[in-house]
């Protein structure tokens, strides 16, 4: 069982939002979850925060490792050349990494 949490959390400009959700579950979650160590995600939209710089969009990875995200093996499937990775990841802004242990 994974011992780590993943948050990623970013924003879009709204025209693009139709496409950043559909892409994200259709490429971006399957190729990450290629990446041994990557056991799941779950994705959720902001409804309401008392951090008004919040991004909107969170995903929830499972994973062995905290430091998961910086390795070669999730950046060769985070960089895979596809419709994710050309006409939607240069258009985030807000991105955050963070990890958290299970207790």
């Amino acid at each position: 069982m994974a011992g780590y949490i993943l948050l990623i959390q970013m924003d879009i400009p709204a025209e693009l939002e139709d496409d950043f959700n559909r892409l994200y579950e259709s490429e971006h979650i399957p190729n990450l979850l290629q990446v041994d160590g990557v056991h799941s995600c779950m994705r959720y939209r902001l409804e309401s925060s008392s951090d008004d710089g919040m991004a909107r969009y969170a995903a929830i990875y499972e994973v062995d490792a905290p430091d998961i995200h910086q390795t070669d093996r999730w950046r060769r499937q985070a960089d895979i050349e596809c419709d994710w990775m050309t006409n939607i990841r240069p258009n985030t802004y807000n991105r955050t990494f963070t990890s958290f242990r299970k207790i």
